[in-house]
């Protein structure tokens, strides 16, 4: 139980450090916009236009990096909910037993 509260202790951390990355990232563009649990969007929206490669590199290259730094966030989130039911049911264990 130590070792698993110790766990999630470090991956609350990790996740507060991803969401500074995000933060940081949103502020150096503003068409990123200013939602840490979204993707960017790279399909094509109606009434904006699908931003590719070749028409400013240093916008998508910055999109596509943000979307990685999220999809870890959402990893480890996922980690972090599958941490915490199994920390919980030793939890339960212990004190119905």
């Amino acid at each position: 139980m130590f070792f698993g509260s110790l766990f999630l202790i470090i991956l609350y951390f990790v996740l507060k450090y991803i969401i500074a990355w995000i933060s940081y990232f949103n502020s150096l563009d503003p068409r990123l916009g200013e939602s840490t649990w979204r993707f960017s969007y790279d399909y094509p929206v109606i009434g904006e236009r699908d931003i590719s490669d070749l028409d400013d590199k240093n916008f998508v290259r910055l999109r596509r990096k943000k979307n990685k730094v999220v999809l870890l966030m959402y990893s480890i989130v996922l980690i972090m909910f599958i941490s915490s039911m199994s920390l919980m049911s030793k939890f339960l264990i212990f004190f119905f037993s």
